[in-house]
């Protein structure tokens, strides 16, 4: 008895290995990114801190005017703490003291601030 030529080609196909479609590579699925401590990153942004003396508004004219040896009244008076600065910001008062050879600036008084958060 001779097999049809369909059930011959059938049993052909059925011994092929699995489909020739290309496995497509697999993507490593992303691990989630370390949490960070924010509050340890936070502490280590360098900061300009600065100590303001005074100041004084004057005009254009007043300002073309200035030489070495003039001298400008300054709207704080002589001996009140000077303003701490924080890039820009005011943050407190503090009087100026000689540490060494340069000079420092000793706190009187901070802002309420939550600095403290950074430290927990």
């Amino acid at each position: 008895m001779s097999v049809p030529e369909d059930t011959a080609m059938d049993s052909l196909f059925n011994e092929l290995p699995g489909p020739l479609e290309e496995e497509a590579p697999e993507t490593p699925t992303p691990a989630a990114p370390p949490r960070r401590d924010f509050s340890q990153m936070m502490r280590r942004i360098p900061v300009t801190l600065s100590l303001e003396v005074g100041s004084a508004k004057i005009s254009l004219m007043d300002l073309a005017s200035l030489h070495a040896n003039s001298v400008l009244e300054l709207d704080t008076l002589a001996g009140d703490p000077l303003v701490i600065k924080v890039n820009g910001t005011p943050i407190g008062r503090a009087e100026v003291v000689v540490s060494g050879e340069n000079y420092g600036l000793k706190v009187l008084q901070l802002n309420d601030l939550d600095l403290d958060s950074l430290t927990s």
